[in-house]
């Protein structure tokens, strides 16, 4: 037996060395961002506060390529990440080119939504896997799809589902919506109407409010004025500034709970999900990144995972062979929410639970029981097949 064991040992240590690792086969990621991008300035507000100030999602790709390593070895692949910074001038896709004669296949786009936009145009029919890791602009997912951009971010129509699924759940009705003067926040507000209808709740209101100290614009500044004379259940707020949001709940005229941009928000993920190894996936991450990981962070992390598993599924780094298994009925993703994910075939949306959380606690999960589809319970959020304006070969 001692012998055996011996043996077994040497001949570990020779598989494990470097003559075997030179036989496996390099497959990298690349992560394509760019330098002064200014989603990641910091934004003060007037009194030099710093709210919502987001981080790249570069440290959930790496977790993902460091998970993926064990698996790495057992199919003779060794993953690695090429992290690349554009300078402000470079252009994205002539730097796609020369990665992909590099060998380079596999995309994650942490670029601003219009070089996105260009970018899945531009490489339409090549052999490329592009990962959206941080818009959830439903346009991507409709009119501006393409065969080779995938979505693990969920989509801005799938979070608001989300939310409205909870308030009917609640028996929430009636909603009053305060609405910023900004694109982004129109935009959310637009969306959450549409959730709204789709689950037969009654928008009792929309408001706008400024950011200003000017009196004259007392009624659209003044929070108990913004929110009186009109009935409702539930406040739902579209700030992507947050200066209004943070003095919302509990300034109310009528005591009623907050949703969206503030209070219970619709989201990806949250370092406070206790479940399905979550806690354990918040920890990795907190040890090498040092901080909490982010709705972008999973994204980018569920990229790299997702394709991986890909390629134990088809055993094969082909791009072709990839787009056809992600696109398929097979693959059954492991998010750590609860539901197995797969990406819708009509938008390269992959299919997810969302989680709806306050500040330090996750609240709810959606699809929520009760709410079901004819095909699949996931697909009661967001744009289902018979309603997308995405045309995909």
């Amino acid at each position: 037996m001692t012998i055996r064991l011996a043996c077994l040992f040497v001949l570990l240590t020779v598989l494990s060395g470097p003559a075997f690792a030179a036989e496996r086969e390099t497959f990298d990621f690349a992560y394509l961002m760019r330098d002064g991008d200014l989603a990641y300035a910091r934004h003060r507000a007037y009194t030099g506060l710093s709210l919502r100030d987001r981080q790249r999602p570069l440290e959930g790709a790496r977790l993902g390529v460091r998970d993926s390593k064990a698996i790495g070895r057992a199919l003779g692949f060794r993953f690695g990440l090429r992290e690349e910074n554009l300078s402000e001038d470079a252009s994205s896709l002539e730097r796609i080119e020369i990665l992909a004669a590099e060998g380079i296949r596999v995309f994650l786009l942490d670029l601003p939504l219009a070089e996105v936009t260009e970018l899945a145009r531009a490489v339409a029919n090549r052999d490329l896997l592009l990962f959206n890791i941080r818009h959830p602009d439903d346009g991507l997912r409709g009119t501006d799809c393409a065969p080779v951009l995938f979505h693990t971010l969920p989509s801005q129509a799938m979070r608001m589902d989300a939310l409205a699924q909870f308030l009917l759940k609640k028996n929430w009705r009636d909603v009053l919506i305060l609405e910023g003067t900004g694109a982004a926040d129109k935009t959310l507000s637009t969306v959450f109407q549409a959730a709204a209808r789709k689950f037969g709740l009654d928008v009792t209101g929309v408001r706008p409010f400024v950011l200003s100290n000017d009196p004259r614009q007392r009624d659209q500044t003044n929070l108990p004025i913004l929110t009186s004379g009109v009935d409702y259940d539930v406040v739902f707020l579209a700030d992507s500034v947050g200066e209004v949001g943070r003095y919302l709940p509990y300034n109310t005229k009528d005591p009623r709970p907050v949703v969206g941009s503030e209070g219970l928000v619709p989201d990806t993920w949250h370092w406070t999900w206790e479940r399905y190894g979550a806690p354990q996936l918040n920890q990795r991450f907190d040890k090498r990144a040092g901080r909490r990981m982010t709705s972008e962070d999973w994204a980018a992390w569920a990229a790299i995972k997702v394709v991986v598993e890909a390629i134990s599924r088809t055993k094969s780094g082909d791009a072709s062979a990839l787009r056809a298994f992600l696109r398929g009925d097979a693959l059954t993703f492991d998010t750590y929410k609860g539901l197995a994910g797969s990406f819708r075939p009509w938008d390269n949306q992959l299919r997810q639970p969302i989680l709806l959380h306050t500040h330090n606690a996750v609240v709810a999960r959606a699809p929520l029981e009760g709410f079901l589809h004819q095909t699949n319970t996931l697909d009661s959020l967001g744009i289902d097949k018979s309603e997308s304006a995405c045309v995909m070969p």
